[in-house]
């Protein structure tokens, strides 16, 4: 069964022991990310934080910070069984004869189930604020010396496409500048943004609805940060990940729906040509992305739970908290990745790359400039544009393991021959590009070159030793007790 909101969730960490309560008083001002970073490079657990300075709401921090503590978040033994419910779904093809129909029945109706469901209440709204609320009350983090302020850095932002009223949920992080205002940060890549410019082109409107929901449960939060296609219901893939709808109440003073089971709910608008500085912040790059123009979030009304919990995370340095839920990204994408490139055999995307400065990907190479192929495919996949270095092996190279791959590659190149740059759409938070959100990429062909290729010398094989041999020194190990 789904976790049923954000506080069946922390019971859930609590009872594997992947949480900690803080109990004393830390101030969100620098010393709770300290508390987070060090746990999670620590290898230590989620930190629930009773006392807040400043604040009588709880925070909640690192719960997705690592790859036991998604499991846990998506209810699976292993990440890796979403992709194998992912793959069912996608290599289902109506059957012949009735025997074969009346088999698939049942993943239909299940199909069915993943739909959002709306409702006319939810816990969201049990505590209706349209005076007197101030965005201070929350324990908001300044996460690092030099940020600009305090940042909600998980939020649910939902917004509609104004031509057809489709729902997209995304995570962008949001400045607090005073106790009604904040930044939206939504890069100009991002849906948010896309609605935004098409309701300013349309010139029908001065005011975009916004709400913003914070804290859920966690496949619905987690489904926020999700590469999906435009138009793709974030809240559908959370009902897929959760195996139950999730259910949705319609905001008090706007026409946005929210997860009903959400903690903290902030409703109000984007006015269409307002912008305001926004930044620094210390971001998951490990570098502070720098301060910029972005439009201004006008927070009309808060809504809450009774004695809601906060939740947010920390980027910066990694590994840090997004990593694991990146990973848990990588391994869930990886056979819709397969449906359009089917050669790839596994793919990574490492810690140090912080998801978009470089991917590894192991292909089953059936013809000269194959790999090249594949990095131009990867390049046009969506948000996987962004990656600034594709790195491509044959099959028999395990990408989970950076020394093999660093080994293979760097033995297998010749520099000239086999790096090629193309140029395209760069992340906006990459701060060595030459342009904002433009730049190169690098495509490296580590695979074993064929004379198709040019190549005609001879290639030679990995060192191995004989099967017989390793069997034989399995026994003669034991025996010298080693």
């Amino acid at each position: 069964m789904a976790h049923d909101d954000l506080r069946d969730f922390i019971r859930a960490l609590e009872k594997n022991n992947e949480l900690k309560r803080i109990p004393f008083e830390v101030d969100p001002k620098l010393e709770i990310t300290e508390f987070a970073d060090r746990s999670v490079k620590g290898g230590g657990p989620a930190l629930l934080f009773e006392k807040p300075k400043g604040s009588k709401v709880p925070l909640l921090i690192n719960a997705f910070a690592s790859m036991r503590r998604m499991e846990i978040a998506l209810q699976v033994a292993k990440v890796d069984d979403v992709a194998e419910r992912i793959a069912e779904y996608l290599q289902m093809r109506m059957p012949e004869g009735l025997l074969g129909k009346l088999k698939m029945l049942p993943k239909l109706a299940e199909m069915g189930a993943f739909f959002p469901k709306i409702v006319s209440r939810g816990a969201c709204q049990e505590v209706v604020k349209k005076d007197g609320f101030s965005l201070h009350d929350f324990p908001v983090l300044t996460c690092w010396p030099e940020d600009g302020g305090p940042y909600i850095t998980l939020p649910m932002v939902f917004t509609k496409n104004p031509e057809n009223g489709k729902r997209n949920c995304g995570m962008y992080r949001m400045q607090v500048y005073d106790e009604r205002t904040t930044g939206m940060h939504w890069q100009t890549h991002k849906q948010g943004a896309e609605h935004y410019r098409r309701l300013a082109a349309s010139g029908e409107k001065p005011r975009m609805p916004v709400s913003v929901a914070i804290g859920s449960d966690p496949c619905t939060m987690y489904s926020a940060i999700l590469p999906l296609p435009p138009d793709l219901d974030e809240m559908m893939i959370a009902g897929f990940l959760r195996g139950s709808p999730v259910e949705m109440v319609k905001c008090v003073t706007n026409d946005i729906e929210v997860p009903a089971n959400a903690e903290i709910v902030l409703e109000g608008y984007v006015e269409i040509g307002e912008t305001r500085r926004e930044g620094p912040f210390g971001d998951h790059t490990g570098y502070y992305s720098l301060a910029d123009d972005y439009p201004v979030f006008h927070v009309e009304c808060v809504t809450h739970r009774r004695d809601p919990v906060y939740a947010t995370t920390i980027v910066g340095p990694p590994p840090m908290e997004d990593f694991y839920m990146g990973k848990a990204i990588e391994r869930i994408f990886l056979p819709l990745m397969r449906m359009q490139l089917p050669e790839v055999r596994d793919m990574c995307m490492p810690a140090e790359g912080i998801f978009h400065n470089i991917m590894l990907v192991s292909i089953r190479k059936s013809y000269p400039g194959h790999a090249r192929k594949v990095m131009s495919a990867i390049w046009g996949l969506g948000q996987a544009m962004f990656t600034k270095v594709i790195v491509v092996v044959d099959e028999d190279v395990d990408v989970q393991n950076i020394s093999e791959v660093a080994w293979r590659a760097l033995n297998n190149i010749d520099p000239e021959r086999d790096i090629q740059f193309t140029m395209g759409p760069i992340d906006s938070l990459d701060h060595a590009s030459r342009l904002v959100n433009y730049g190169s990429k690098m495509g490296v062909d580590a695979t074993k070159k064929w004379p198709g290729e040019g190549f005609t010398r001879e290639w030679p094989d990995v060192l191995k030793m004989a099967p017989d041999v390793k069997k034989r020194v399995d026994e003669l190990w034991r025996k010298a007790g080693l």
